[in-house]
C-alpha cells in the first residue's frame, strides 16, 4: 500500500480550500480576556525591573489590554500598565506607561501561522503621587530609568504563547490508528470588520504517507461573514471536505466489511438456491465481504446531508479459506447525521434511503434480482450502516488550537457546503 500510494501521490499537488474559519471581533475579545495574557503582560513587566536603577517598582498591573481588527491589516494591541514606583523612602507614585504595537499575522517557512508586531510606540504619564512638590523631569527620568524603548521588544514575549497555540492548529489528529488528519493555512488569514477568515487544506496521511484526495468539482472559498455574528466562531467545511474523509478511511481499508447472512426477522440463515448449495458438501454460514467499488460520495443540499455508497459485495462461506461464489453489486443512499462534541464532528450513517442490488458475478449461473433481494437486502441494510458507524462513532477532530474547545454548537447544512457555528471555550489547566 506504501509503495502504491508513493506512486499515486503527484509531484505537485494542487493546493485549494476545503475548510476554513470567520474569528468573529466576539471570539477574538473572548481570546484575549482570558487572563493568560494580562498574567504575561504583568510578568514581563516585573522583568523590567531589572533596567530600574534609582526607582524602585513596587507593583505591575495591567489596567486595561485591548486586542483591535484593522482592516486588510491586522490588529493593533493596547496595553495599558500602571506602575507603582518608589523613588525615594515614604513617597510613592503610580505611573502609566502605554503600549502600543501593530501585529499581524504571516505564513513561517514551516508552513505555520505566526503573529509579529510591526509598529510600536509607548508613552508615560503620572497617575498620582504623594510628593507635595513634583518637578516636570521626573516623569522624564523615570521613562529613562525604566527604558520605554526595550519595552517595545518585549511585546514580542507575549506572542509566544499565541504563536505556539497557532502551531498547535496543524498538529496531525488521529482518525482511526492508520489514518491522521491534518489542517493546512494556505495563506495568511485576511482581516475584515467581519472578522479574521483562514482558509484550510485538509490532507489525510494513512500508513503514515499522504494520500492524494479526489479532485473537488467545485472550488471552494469561504462564504461570506455575516455581517454580525453573536458566535465566537464560525467553521466552514466543503462538500469537498467529507468525501475526501470518507476516501481516506477507504483507502485505508477501514470500510472493508465481513457480514454474516440472516434474515431480518429470523436468526437463521436463509436456505440457499440448489445451484449455490450443490457447491458445498455440508451446510455452512454465508458470509459478504463488501469493498467499496468506487470513492463514496457526499452530497449536501439545504437542511440535508446523504452519503451514497458503491459497493461490491462478495458472496461466500468457508472459514478460515472464504470461497466466493457470487458478487453483487451494492448501490445505496443513506442520510449523514452531523454534530458536534468538543473538538470533534461527529458523523453517523442513519436512515437508508435507497438500495439497489444488480449481479456482478456468478459461479452458479444466473441469480434473479428478486431473489438477491431476498437473500442479502434485509443484512444489508442493517449491517452496512451498522458497520459504518463503528469506524466514525470517534469522530473527526475539526481544525482547533490547543487550550481551546468549542461549545453552544449549531451545525447548519447548505448546498455543497456545512456551517458550523460555535463560542469558544478556554480549557484552564493546572499550572
Amino acid at each position: 500500500l506504501s509503495i502504491l500510494l508513493s506512486l499515486l501521490v503527484p509531484a505537485h499537488a494542487t493546493r485549494s480550500p476545503d475548510c476554513g474559519g470567520i474569528l468573529t471581533p466576539s471570539g477574538l475579545s473572548y481570546c484575549k480576556s482570558g487572563p493568560r495574557m494580562s498574567h504575561a503582560a504583568s510578568r514581563e513587566g516585573r522583568q523590567q525591573q531589572l533596567s530600574v536603577h534609582r526607582n524602585q517598582v513596587t507593583s505591575v498591573t495591567v489596567a486595561e489590554l485591548t486586542l483591535t481588527l484593522i482592516p486588510d491589516a491586522g490588529l493593533r494591541l493596547s496595553i495599558d500598565v500602571d506602575l507603582g514606583i518608589t523613588p525615594a523612602p515614604s513617597t510613592t507614585k503610580v505611573m502609566r506607561l502605554s503600549i502600543l504595537s501593530d501585529l499581524h499575522v504571516e505564513m513561517n517557512p514551516e508552513g505555520n501561522l505566526e503573529m509579529v508586531t510591526s509598529a510600536c510606540k509607548t508613552s508615560m504619564e503620572e497617575m498620582q503621587s504623594t510628593e507635595e512638590m513634583e518637578s516636570k523631569s521626573s516623569s522624564s527620568d523615570v521613562e529613562k530609568d525604566i527604558n520605554v524603548d526595550k519595552i517595545c521588544l518585549e511585546v514580542s514575549k507575549l506572542l509566544l504563547l499565541p504563536n505556539e497555540q497557532l502551531m498547535s492548529l496543524t498538529a496531525q489528529f488521529p482518525v482511526t490508528p492508520s489514518c491522521q488528519v491534518q489542517y493546512l493555512p494556505l495563506a495568511a488569514p485576511m482581516f475584515s470588520e467581519q472578522g479574521i477568515t483562514i482558509s484550510l487544506q485538509t490532507t489525510f496521511q494513512v500508513v503514515g504517507m499522504a494520500i492524494p484526495l479526489p479532485v473537488s468539482p467545485v472550488p471552494f472559498s469561504m462564504p461570506e461573514p455575516a455581517t454580525s455574528s453573536p458566535s465566537h466562531l464560525t467553521l466552514a467545511f466543503s462538500e469537498h471536505f467529507y468525501t475526501s474523509l470518507f476516501f481516506a478511511l477507504e483507502m485505508a481499508g477501514a470500510f472493508n466489511m465481513t457480514i454474516p447472512v440472516s434474515r431480518a426477522s429470523e436468526g437463521n440463515n436463509p436456505p440457499l438456491p440448489r445451484q449455490m448449495g450443490s457447491l458445498f458438501q455440508e451446510d455452512l454460514p454465508v458470509t459478504l465481504q463488501a469493498v467499496f467499488r468506487s470513492t463514496p460520495r457526499v452530497v449536501l443540499e439545504e437542511g440535508k446531508a446523504a452519503l451514497k455508497l458503491f459497493l461490491t459485495a462478495h458472496v461466500g462461506a468457508g472459514s478460515p479459506a472464504f470461497q466466493n461464489f457470487l458478487s453483487v453489486n451494492v448501490d445505496m443512499t443513506a442520510g449523514l447525521l452531523l454534530s458536534v462534541t468538543d473538538t470533534r464532528m461527529m458523523i453517523s450513517a442513519a436512515g437508508i434511503e435507497e438500495v439497489e442490488l444488480s449481479l456482478a458475478a456468478s459461479d452458479v449461473g444466473p441469480v434473479p434480482a428478486a431473489l438477491l433481494e431476498e437473500l442479502f437486502l434485509p443484512t444489508i441494510r442493517v449491517e452496512v450502516p451498522a458497520q459504518m458507524n463503528v469506524v466514525l462513532s470517534e469522530g473527526i477532530f475539526l481544525p482547533h488550537i490547543s487550550s481551546f474547545t468549542y461549545t453552544d454548537v449549531n451545525v447548519v447544512i447548505h448546498k455543497d457546503y456545512v456551517l458550523v457555528p460555535c463560542n469558544l471555550k478556554l480549557q484552564v489547566r493546572p499550572g
